[in-house]
């Protein structure tokens, strides 16, 4: 996998899809407007992203993502990337997933900023966790599970 941000405008989500690639793994993923001018839009990843958006289901679990988060919200957002496609959980089912007390209010709020400020939104799909904010647009997360049929 290269290094560098590649990305490209998708017509079915209305934004761009940015993906950003250092050693070999995926540290970012966002949805700006507009492409970056120095991004590239050819990469082999942003093609399985596209088919992706076109209805191929895909779960990207064997792609290689590096998340520099701390530990409790790494427990997370690995509980979510276990999310199935074309499945939705509550954000209770996450939480129990992730090892933590969805009875706890600070266990829900390491879960709630986890999934808000989720590095690598679609390879961590928070788009499948209900009742909690996602790192992707709300518009954008809608249609994600649109796509998914979720």
């Amino acid at each position: 996998m290269d290094v560098g941000v590649f990305a490209r405008t998708s017509e079915r989500l209305g934004r761009t899809v940015e993906i950003g690639v250092a050693s070999g793994r995926v540290i970012s993923v966002s949805f700006p407007e507009a492409p970056p001018a120095d991004a590239d839009p050819d990469h082999p990843l942003l093609d399985r992203v596209f088919a992706y958006l076109d209805g191929e289901a895909d779960h990207f679990d064997d792609v290689a993502v590096a998340l520099t988060v701390p530990t409790d919200q790494r427990q997370v957002l690995e509980a979510t990337r276990n999310v199935p496609h074309g499945e939705t959980v509550s954000l209770d089912r996450v939480i129990r997933m992730a090892g933590l007390d969805p009875d706890e209010r600070e266990d829900v709020e390491t879960a709630r900023t986890a999934l808000a400020e989720n590095p690598v939104p679609l390879f961590v799909s928070d788009h499948r966790v209900r009742d909690a904010p996602g790192a992707a647009p709300s518009s954008v997360a809608e249609r994600l599970r649109a796509i998914e049929g979720a």
